[in-house]
């Protein structure tokens, strides 16, 4: 079964570790998932079935927006409530304040991922270097804060919102935000709301076609030839540029790259979404 849909992941339940509700609700073997939530993080979670697995490279997933919780006072070594190690009283801020450091942080920012994250370091996870107390040299990343804003201030927590590009990391905003108040702080609770047009709808099944990042392209040959993945030449489809298409058969779907009027197949024989 092919399926394309979202979750909405449960608060201490590792992403992966969810999937096993799927498989079992839509009696499927083959699951897999796009941006992975941490186990403290609930909300929108993009997971498809079957051969649908392999679209996610192209599928369109950003902005994103989070809702969080900034604890301030609280220490923890991951940014999150899984391993705070103390806690101190913070003098109060003004909404002012607050306000004015969350505007700061609009745009794009440099930064280093939280040492507990899913980034490779020489071959291995970085949360399991961590956690073994090795030292975690992980390179600096750039994302874009397209907007954040305060939601609500209740001392000592920040409740706020971020729309952002695509492999932010929310836990080191609001590590930037800490640091720019002149305080400890972790997140005490984050909330992705959606990835791109992708949003939780009670698991209803979303057609492909409309979440695709890349342009379609018609071709003009034996669809046999497309199908049966043999070689093609770029004279027979409509645009011919340098690029990655989506083409289809009356029943099938493939994703092809044009370079240089070489055509190779990056996906083959893919079934077209039925009727939703």
């Amino acid at each position: 079964m092919n399926r394309l849909f979202v979750v909405t992941k449960p608060i201490f339940r590792s992403s992966n570790s969810y999937m096993g509700y799927v498989k079992r609700k839509y009696h499927t073997k083959k699951v897999g998932f796009s941006g992975t939530l941490d186990p403290f993080a609930t909300g929108c979670l993009i997971v498809a079935t079957g051969q649908y697995t392999k679209l996610f490279q192209y599928l369109d997933k950003t902005p994103k927006s989070y809702k969080a919780t900034l604890w301030l006072g609280a220490n923890s070594p991951s940014l999150d409530i899984e391993n705070v190690d103390s806690i101190q009283d913070v003098t109060p801020f003004s909404l002012g304040q607050i306000e004015e450091v969350l505007h700061a942080l609009q745009g794009k920012l440099t930064y280093y991922p939280p040492k507990y994250s899913a980034k490779k370091v020489g071959g291995r996870r970085a949360y399991d270097l961590a956690r073994e107390g090795k030292e975690v040299g992980l390179k600096t990343v750039t994302s874009t804060i397209y907007d954040i804003k305060l939601i609500t201030y209740n001392h000592p927590f920040v409740h706020f919102e971020a729309t952002v590009s695509e492999g932010t990391y929310i836990r080191s905003l609001g590590a930037l935000i800490a640091d720019k108040l002149g305080v400890d702080a972790t997140l005490s609770s984050l909330h992705r709301i959606h990835e791109g047009k992708f949003y939780y709808e009670d698991e209803k099944a979303l057609n492909p076609f409309e979440h695709l990042k890349i342009p379609r392209n018609r071709y003009f040959g034996d669809d046999a030839y497309l199908e049966l993945g043999k070689k093609l030449s770029a004279d027979y489809f409509e645009k011919r540029e340098n690029g990655i298409y989506l083409v289809e058969t009356e029943n099938f779907f493939s994703i092809i790259e044009i370079e240089e009027g070489t055509v190779s197949y990056k996906l083959n024989r893919i079934e077209k979404p039925t009727a939703l």
